[in-house]
């Protein structure tokens, strides 16, 4: 695989990468999508590379993701869980990377629940940083694969319609979603009760539509986010039935619709509530896609930043 080089050093959201930067990306993980469809799944790459993952917050699906792309591309890989750490017990972020880094690490793969925590120690330690997601902030890699999943599914992410239905104000997710979509040429919209929806959110070039059906006759693609309860410190909506009731898709809505749509979700699902099983297991789901291609992402942003130490 020729290197080319990202036009960063460090991958701390998708407002400091442009679209070649994207472009570069995908095509190195289609590379490495054929490595994980092989009976072998490991390349060497990496293997003079150690990375630690620090999670500050709970992680299933990214943490696993991560080290399983790390793992396929014969990195070392240190896992750390903040929790059980020294930070619960008074230490400075700047003073437990520095500590791990001291062991001769390469990369930092972080989730923090404070939003520009991967800026702030980009400028303090001496490593590359990976942002897993900055409390309401961003998560790069999975806009990177939503788009990815979108482009393999679709062909093109230019001229595509995409909603983004939800929890939009306390979600990464469409924050890094919006700015990789419109990036790479297609129109957003986003969809959810006027108390979820950010103020001033038509400033970053988006659609704000309150109905459901509207949008999803509008859109090529939905990407049904997550009811973030463990964010929300006031009640933003009478109850979750209500909530599923007015903005959970269905299998009944998605075949009213004139055409067929993908849907998609950045997961956990909450099946009864932003999405019913039988849509979520339907055939215009890509939700499995996604997480396949969560590794192949992962493997292509870890591979480009090494390239470049």
């Amino acid at each position: 695989m020729a290197i080319e080089k990202l036009s960063t050093r460090h991958l701390l959201g998708i407002k400091d990468i442009n679209r070649d930067d994207i472009e570069l990306i995908f095509e190195t993980a289609d590379n490495f999508k054929e490595v994980i469809n092989r009976p072998i799944k490991k390349v060497p790459s990496l293997r003079d590379i150690t990375i630690a993952n620090i999670f500050f917050e709970n992680s299933t699906r990214t943490k696993l993701s991560f080290e399983l792309a790390e793992k396929r591309l014969s990195a070392d890989v240190i896992n750390f869980a903040a929790s059980s750490s020294s930070v619960s017990k008074g230490e400075t972020l700047i003073d437990t990377v520095n500590n791990i880094l001291s062991m001769k690490v390469d990369m930092v793969v972080m989730r923090h629940p404070y939003a520009g925590a991967g800026q702030f120690l980009s400028k303090h330690v001496n490593a590359q940083i990976v942002n897993a997601g900055d409390g309401a902030h961003e998560h790069p890699t999975q806009a990177l694969l939503d788009a990815f999943s979108i482009r393999q599914k679709l062909g093109t992410v230019a001229g595509k319609k995409v909603v983004i239905v939800g929890d939009i104000l306390h979600s990464r997710v469409a924050v890094s979603n919006i700015l990789c979509l419109q990036r790479l040429g297609a129109e957003v919209m986003v969809c959810g009760p006027t108390t979820l929806i950010p103020k001033h959110i038509e400033q970053l070039g988006v659609k704000v539509e309150h109905n459901l059906i509207k949008a999803l006759n509008w859109c090529d693609v939905a990407n049904m986010l997550r009811i973030q309860l463990e964010r929300q410190d006031i009640k933003y909506f009478p109850s979750l039935r209500e909530y599923a009731m007015m903005y959970g898709l269905n299998k009944k809505i998605l075949d009213s619709l004139n055409k067929e749509i993908v849907v998609m979700h950045p997961g956990p699902i909450n099946r009864g509530v932003e999405i019913t099983s039988d849509v979520a297991d339907s055939k215009q789901s890509i939700i499995l896609e996604q997480v396949e291609n969560g590794v192949a992402i992962r493997m292509a942003v870890l591979y480009l930043l090494a390239s470049q130490r």
